[in-house]
């Protein structure tokens, strides 16, 4: 066949690329005219793309657009066939196209970085080579280099003078005027190496970095650690080593984050080339924080042994040691407000134990030879007890403590930053509310108690906290004596001491909105009737007994056994009556009770397990809880957490998290209406009375726990909630014990002692407000009578006439003086499915955290307190009480 056959037209599929280069060949040796530019059929791709269309036996080769034009100019360019000469046969002249593959192409501009390689194919093009590999490694190597260069220059060496210079905290009242300026510039003292027992210098080696003298100062693996809990969002691990510590407590700034933490590492490298390990070793013991506002040996040792640093035995220098694992922890005095788990028990076991290994360590280290081992390890060096601190006296200690809890809890600022000072604290304390609690605590204490002739009238505490409804507020509490008499367990946020009787209006406001099993979801009228009798077997709701351990019926008992018989539930609450909340409890649910109450403001940490006894007053809660729990009956079921701090600031800033809590209705309106009559009851007939010489409009009820363990009164005005708790401890070991025979009488109740201490504060606190009174309460509910109460129901008044006069004291309990919650001991209690398994102290020794948590006397530990069924575990949380 003529190799110079006419050609079919080329496929209008080559694109520009394919034209040019077409045209490039109907030239020899000459540049193509633009393409169109002549006019000849030759521009438009007919004739002259031939020798690229086809090649040899005549295939045709389409080349779909710019991509596949290029590679065939590669293809063209790569040295497998040469390429025909101009002219020649082949070459591509304008009537003369040949079987070669065109004419060679121009040579790739290089570039900087050949990615993707070209000139290859397939895998090979997307495998980096060994240059750009070794460059760009190089150029990685050397840009870290730089940047740890400028890192290590710009950066300059910390002094622990500087770290001394901190400042003080100030706290202000409410009003804006200034409360107390408290924090650890003034204790606070550097002391020579040479002042520093050598025991103390090697209690911290041996404990946290025995390769002290050896490393460089900086753990890489560390760091890397601490960096990678960054990026899963945990905590930054501190520094390893003791070089790295010793920065870090250098630093004014405690941020978490990843330039502080490489920042660190950077000064770290720098103090290990510039100072000394003995200077080193100096400054982390002048810069560490014991504890108890001690920061540096020398502190410690005078807070902790009243004693200088140089003069401190092998025996206390490895107790020091210990602190700085974390003296939250570690303390024996305990930290319940910072941690519910740091009770003084657990801190003790805490304390011994890594006291112990720190001086095994040492012996093993040859730090301690084998006498003096045995001379230190003989004895746990028993250390002070806490003191005041300057200006920390009075109720302000406990103010300073629950308004620091607060900011901690609320803030992304460490303790130990804050400790180092220099914040404002606003907070919502009322100086003249908080002077008359105190005032009103001391006139009933010394009217009422006579410690020095009668025993019984020793070791009598007092809790109380007061609450605005519809805000938070906490404008005033009592904490207890004060630091200064040794009592440093702030009673405001007790933890451990049952609320008793004061817990029925969260079971009857329970029924009035969810009803019982019986109503079908209708809420129940406080006129309905519940067997009042005393010793009443309870029933659950498939109607079969709640049972005991050893599957007898359980009884529920009062106070007195006058029969009662068929009272409604706001008679049974007026005269507070165990036995009807008891079984109305157990109509509702257990858990709508405690949804309630936490609705209202009960934390979730200081309920008690749900038994039958759950309805009487098992939990925990704090004062501080109780009373914003009842502030929420008297703004109309809208609640609002407890708050202490209304703002900080830190240089002249404020600091974010502290705005006002959100009020949300927690309830309906009609039900808290509701509960408020009835509460208005209480004091008008029934066991508060006491509370009507305050002579305004007032709603509260009284509690009183078995044993007369603990005593509480709770009421409120529509402007102010105040609770009152009151109970006798163990000092050592801060069990409850009971009050009959305290204050010359047989027992205390709820109705007396607390409720004039609660009228005493509220007269001088509402001293020239008005009396609004409570908003009028709707009739609610159905009247849905318990079972077996008489058919049909007959009609009831507004009241129910009281017991006659004639009825003796043995038959009729005495109105002002509620009776105790009686309750099951712990061996008695397993309930429908819910058998707590534990100790029967009413709740346990811990705190909560919102607005500062202190922890407080811990429970009885006999198994007949008022529980009798368990405790309140789990956290508190802030103003929480028990934290289980």
């Amino acid at each position: 066949m003529s190799e110079h056959r006419r050609k079919p037209p080329q496929p209008q599929g080559g694109g520009r690329a394919a034209a040019r280069r077409g045209q490039s060949g109907s030239s020899s040796g000459r540049r193509a005219a633009p393409r169109g530019a002549t006019g000849s059929p030759s521009d438009y791709g007919t004739a002259s793309h031939a020798s690229e269309s086809y090649g040899p036996g005549g295939e045709e080769r389409q080349y779909g657009g710019r991509a596949e034009a290029r590679r065939a100019a590669q293809r063209s360019g790569g040295g497998r066939r040469r390429a025909a000469e101009p002219g020649r046969r082949g070459g591509g002249g304008p009537n003369g196209p040949g079987r070669g593959r065109g004419r060679t192409a121009p040579p790739a501009k290089k570039r900087f970085i050949d990615y993707p390689r070209a000139g290859k194919y397939g895998w090979r093009r997307w495998t980096p080579s060994w240059k750009l590999v070794s460059g760009l490694s190089l150029a990685f190597l050397g840009c870290l280099v730089i940047i740890a260069g400028l890192g290590y220059a710009m950066v300059s060496i910390p002094s622990q003078n500087a770290a001394a210079k901190s400042q003080n905290n100030v706290y202000y009242w409410a009003d804006g005027t200034q409360m107390v300026a408290t924090g650890s510039g003034e204790n606070r003292q550097n002391v020579d190496l040479a002042e520093i027992p050598k025991a103390m210098r090697y209690a911290v080696i041996s404990a946290e970095n025995k390769s002290f003298y050896d490393d460089s100062g900086v753990d890489p693996m560390g760091i890397a650690r601490a960096l990678a809990n960054m990026a899963r969002g945990g905590d930054v691990q501190g520094g390893s080593t003791i070089t790295q510590q010793f920065v870090k407590n250098t630093y004014l700034s405690q941020d978490q984050t990843v330039s502080r933490k490489f920042k660190e590492m950077f000064i770290s490298i720098k103090v290990g080339t510039k100072l000394s390990k003995d200077e080193i070793l100096e400054g982390y013991l002048n810069t560490s924080y014991y504890g108890r506002g001690a920061y540096g040996i020398q502190a410690a040792a005078q807070t902790y042994y009243g004693k200088d640093a140089k003069d401190l035995t092998d025996s206390e220098c490895a107790f020091l040691a210990a602190l700085l694992k974390g003296p939250t922890y570690y303390d024996p005095a305990g930290n319940e407000g910072l941690d519910s788990r740091a009770t003084p028990q657990q801190n003790r076991k805490n304390s011994e134990k890594r006291w112990s290994w720190i001086l095994g360590e040492m012996h093993k280290d040859g730090h301690l030879t084998d006498a003096a081992y045995q001379k230190a390890i003989k004895k746990y060096p028993e250390p002070d007890g806490r003191k005041a601190a300057k200006g920390m006296t009075g109720q302000i200690s406990y103010l300073v403590d629950t308004a620091k809890k607060y900011v901690l809890a609320h803030s992304d600022i460490p303790q130990t930053q804050f400790d180092q000072g220099g914040y404002q604290i606003y907070t919502t304390f009322e100086k003249k509310k908080v002077e008359a609690l105190a005032k009103a605590v001391k006139k009933i204490e010394d009217e009422r108690l006579d410690p020095k002739k009668r025993e019984l009238d020793r070791h009598v505490q007092f809790g109380a906290a007061s609450v605005k409804p519809n805000d938070g507020a906490i404008v005033a509490l009592y904490g207890g004596a004060g630091y200064e008499n040794g009592h440093f367990t702030n009673n405001a946020d007790t933890a451990g001491v049952p609320v008793g009787s004061t817990w029925k209006p969260f079971v009857l406001a329970a029924a009035m909105q969810y009803g019982t099993y019986r109503s079908d979801g209708e809420g129940v009228s406080p006129m309905s009737k519940y067997n009042g009798d005393d010793n009443l077997k309870v029933k659950q709701n498939d109607g079969t007994y709640v049972l005991k351990k050893d599957n007898t019926p359980f009884y529920q008992k009062n106070e007195s056994e006058y029969p009662w018989g068929y009272i409604t539930l706001r008679k049974a609450m007026e005269q507070s009556v165990n036995t009807p909340f008891v079984q109305l409890g157990m109509d509702v649910g257990m858990d709508k009770v405690a949804d309630v109450a936490q609705s209202a403001g009960i934390l979730k940490g200081s309920l008690a397990y749900r038994n039958a006894s759950f309805a009487l007053g098992t939990s925990t809660p704090s004062a501080i809880r109780m009373a914003d729990a009842y502030a929420t009956f008297a703004a109309s079921g809208k609640q609002a957490d407890p708050y202490s701090v209304t703002e900080v600031k830190h240089g002249g800033q404020p600091e974010p998290g502290f705005s006002k809590p959100k009020i949300k209705q927690a309830m309906p309106e009609n039900v808290a209406h509701n509960v408020t009559d009835v509460l208005e009851n209480v004091i008008q007939n029934g066991t508060g009375t006491n509370a009507k010489a305050l002579g305004r409009t007032a709603a509260g009820k009284t509690g009183t726990t078995d044993e007369n363990k603990s005593a509480w009164f709770v009421g409120y005005t529509q402007q102010l909630s105040t609770s009152v708790a009151m109970f006798r401890e163990n000092p050592k070991s801060h069990a409850l014990l009971s009050m009959n025979g305290t204050a010359g009488v047989d027992s205390i109740h709820g109705g007396d002692i607390p409720t004039e201490v609660w009228t005493e504060y509220m007269k001088a606190a509402l001293k020239g407000e008005d009396d609004p009174g409570f908003p009028e309460a709707e009739e609610i509910g159905e009247v849905q009578d318990g079972e077996g109460a008489p058919s049909p129901t007959p009609t009831v008044t507004a009241e129910e006439p009281s017991p006659t006069p004639s009825e003796t004291k043995e038959d009729k309990p005495d109105k002002d003086q509620p009776e105790p919650t009686p309750s099951p001991t712990a061996s008695e209690t397993c309930q429908f499915g819910w058998c707590d398994g534990g100790t029967s102290n009413g709740g346990t020794d811990t705190g909560g955290t919102d607005g500062g948590v202190t922890s407080s006397p811990t429970p009885t530990e006999s198994s007949d307190t008022s529980n009798g069924n368990g405790n309140g575990n789990g956290s508190g949380g802030l103003f929480g009480g028990s934290n289980g």
